[in-house]
């Protein structure tokens, strides 16, 4: 027998399934015209890429920590409010800088509190009232100054100074008008002294929490991180004004990508601090995860609702992909990229170039990355090597904590991703999160729990049957031998993903490319 047969007879009845499949949607495209299957397509694409964002974080830090994270859809979520607060106001993103990142900066010394907790001097009788002092003297600062710290924001009791207003101004091209920091409540020096202090004695208050038996040895490296944060949180206090001028008067296709960075970056950080001071004690023990991750979802929807708002409101597009008037839709890609329209004509089907083009290219840009970090690069040879026996690697020297920081950061950051992409396409509200959870969940099911490919295979499926059930609730879906024209419903959609999920493990338990564990 060939190895080629071999291959055959093993994943026979994985090779009928996704046959069958295919054919599914292939006769499924037989009931439309041509324009409204490549729309279907295109647009199940575009579901599929934003759930695969989602799905591939939580995927990774499932799939490599072992750790299910429930507060994965709150933290897409938050990357899109984030995203949405750098596009439309510059001014506040400004202001929150300096106190976000000094806050951050002391959590970043990992290392150095982890040596400093082993020493003698701290006996295991303070092993309880020693943190929990350095806690409640952190919470004390950060209380009396957080609350005098200038921040430019909105007012969610006045509809014209709400969320909403400022996302309508910008998409009609209105300048935002930048409100200046004035301290006038608190010294400047001493926000900043409070703020490092803070972050400084609730960094290693937690850390005592937490005491490592084995600690590497300190460098110049554990201390490159915390330098950097320091070095923007004071460079951004220095240069406040300007910074904001800046920002405010750049162009929207700039601040877009700027948006996008940020909202990468804070979701990554974000996911780290989780990580190192919340899920690391809780390794060893499942159910608490569980609890914890769910305890967090509930509350970053809570912070999101006092902070944004409860209504619902729209992320402007880019103009890069929103430009209208003479020569659009565009009938090529030259043309759009002359006019940036927002609209093209493709196969005969007048499709949207950021939903239906670019979130879709930009989902395969970010699949193809992150395959080649965790296959064909030294950190993903560590991470895989980590899992798999993580005494042996940190007898190489290894810091395997810190590599498990930045997978559970990587998978957040992804998650962020997702969200800043998908707010201008599905608009921002409060249960976006639990919605992309959902069928990230189902779309791992489909495609295999802990198999990166098969989060991308499984979200690609929930997209296009959810889209293929919209359509044909459109056009109708003729019932052989008879005259019934039948309109799937609405409920349908959500409907069709579960029903896909549970012939799909029916007949493959583990997923489509799921492994047996």
């Amino acid at each position: 027998m060939t190895k080629f047969q071999a291959t055959l007879r093993k994943n026979l009845i994985l090779y009928i399934t996704l046959a069958v499949l295919v054919a599914t949607f292939f006769v499924a495209g037989q009931g439309m015209e041509r324009k409204d299957f490549v729309i279907t397509l295109l647009r199940g694409f575009s579901v599929g890429a934003v759930t695969f964002l989602v799905a591939s974080g939580f995927s990774l830090i499932f799939g490599l920590l072992d750790v299910l994270n429930l507060a994965h859809g709150t933290l897409f979520m938050i990357g899109a409010y984030i995203g949405w607060t750098v596009y439309v106001r510059p001014d506040t993103f400004v202001d929150l800088l300096t106190p976000m990142a000094l806050l951050i900066c002391g959590f970043s010394l990992s290392n150095l509190w982890a040596n400093l907790s082993t020493k003698s001097w701290f006996s295991l009788s303070s092993k309880w009232v020693l943190p929990w002092a350095f806690l409640l003297v952190s919470i004390l600062v950060a209380l009396f100054v957080l609350p005098r710290y200038p921040i430019a924001t909105w007012d969610l009791a006045d509809y014209a100074n709400s969320p909403g207003t400022y996302s309508f101004m910008a998409d009609q091209g209105t300048p935002i008008h930048a409100v200046a920091s004035t301290f006038d409540k608190i010294n400047p020096l001493l926000a900043i002294g409070g703020l490092i202090v803070a972050s400084l004695f609730a960094a290693f208050g937690i850390s005592l929490f937490n005491r490592q038996a084995l600690v590497s040895k300190l460098n110049v490296r554990d201390f490159i991180p915390a330098a950097l944060l320091l070095f923007i949180g004071l460079g951004s206090f220095a240069a406040n004004d300007s910074l904001t001028a800046f920002l405010t008067g750049l162009s929207s296709n700039w601040l877009f990508l700027i948006a996008i960075l940020v909202a990468v970056l804070s979701g990554a950080g974000l996911g780290g601090l989780m990580e190192a001071t919340l899920i690391r004690p809780l390794y060893s023990r499942p159910i608490y995860q569980l609890m914890l991750t769910l305890g967090m979802s509930a509350i970053g929807v809570e912070v999101v609702r006092s902070i944004w708002g409860r209504p619902e409101f729209t992320m402007p597009k880019p103009p890069f992909f929103n430009g209208s008037g003479a020569g659009c839709p565009a009938e090529s890609f030259s043309a759009w990229w002359q006019h940036n329209c927002s609209t093209i004509f493709l196969l005969g089907g007048r499709v949207r170039v950021y939903n239906e083009i670019f979130i879709p290219l930009l989902g395969i840009l970010v699949l193809v990355a992150v395959w080649v970090l965790l296959q064909r690069s030294r950190l993903g040879m560590v991470i895989r090597a980590g899992v798999q026996d993580r005494e042996m690697v940190e007898a190489l020297g290894i810091n395997v904590r810190r590599v498990f920081t930045m997978v559970f950061a990587l998978g957040v950051g992804l998650a962020a991703l997702g969200g800043v992409l998908a707010a201008p396409s599905m608009g921002l509200s409060n249960a976006m999160g639990e919605s992309l959870l959902l069928n990230a969940l189902i779309a791992l099911a489909i495609g295999g729990l802990t198999s990166y490919p098969g989060a991308a295979l499984g979200s690609l499926l929930v997209g296009l049957i959810q889209q293929f059930i919209i359509k044909y609730g459109t056009i109708g879906i003729p019932i052989p031998f008879t005259e019934i024209i039948f309109k799937p419903t609405p409920p349908l959609v959500p409907a069709s993903t579960v029903l896909l999920m549970v012939v799909v493990l029916l007949i493959l338990p583990n997923g489509l490319l799921g492994k047996k564990e």
